[in-house]
């Protein structure tokens, strides 16, 4: 500690007596012993309070995962339902082998994908996407810009013809140019 360990602790006077203290030798034990006391109370209150902040992160936690799981869960099944029209798209395309080979193939690889989304955790996916950024960080970067272009391009383009117009019954109205 950078100073006293007790509010009372002071620098000695001339005459050995504690400077602005007065108190006697039985009062200043006293005190310290509530000080050690209260010093003893908070340290458990702290205690408690990391305890059950501790328990709010882990419930907190486990809330978020549940939910993450069950979102990846109705993904896995979209993607089959993806898969299974793709394959009756395919069927529909007897005559064009071509075409109906692509359809295959696609719904091949979808098909792969809803099932490796099923098999796989959180931490899986966190550690894939961690690994794809250390590998190819610029790549990441410029598909995060990319990503960002193409969303403000989105918001720009709903907006409503009636969101650039000035308000009805603004006094500042007939100043705009």
């Amino acid at each position: 500690m950078a100073g006293p360990e007790f509010p009372h602790d002071s620098p000695q006077g001339a005459a050995g007596e504690a400077l602005g203290a007065g108190a006697t030798g039985g009062e200043g034990a006293r005190a310290k012993a509530e000080w050690r006391g209260l010093k003893g109370d908070v340290d458990n209150l702290a205690d408690v309070a990391a305890e059950q902040g501790r328990g709010l992160l882990d419930a907190a936690r486990l809330q978020a995962q549940d939910y993450i799981e069950q979102r990846k869960g109705e993904a896995a099944q979209s993607v089959q339902d993806l898969t299974r029209s793709l394959r009756g798209s395919g069927r529909d395309m007897a005559d064009k082998p071509h075409v109906r080979a692509f359809f295959d193939s696609a719904a091949d690889g979808l098909e792969s994908l809803g099932t490796s989304i099923e098999r796989r955790s959180l931490g899986d996916f966190y550690g894939e996407a961690e690994a794809i950024a250390r590998r190819a960080p610029v790549a990441v970067a410029v598909g995060t810009f990319v990503v960002g272009l193409l969303a403000a391009r989105f918001i720009k383009s709903s907006k409503t013809l009636d969101d650039d117009a000035p308000l009805a019954g603004d006094p500042r109205d007939s100043f705009r140019a």
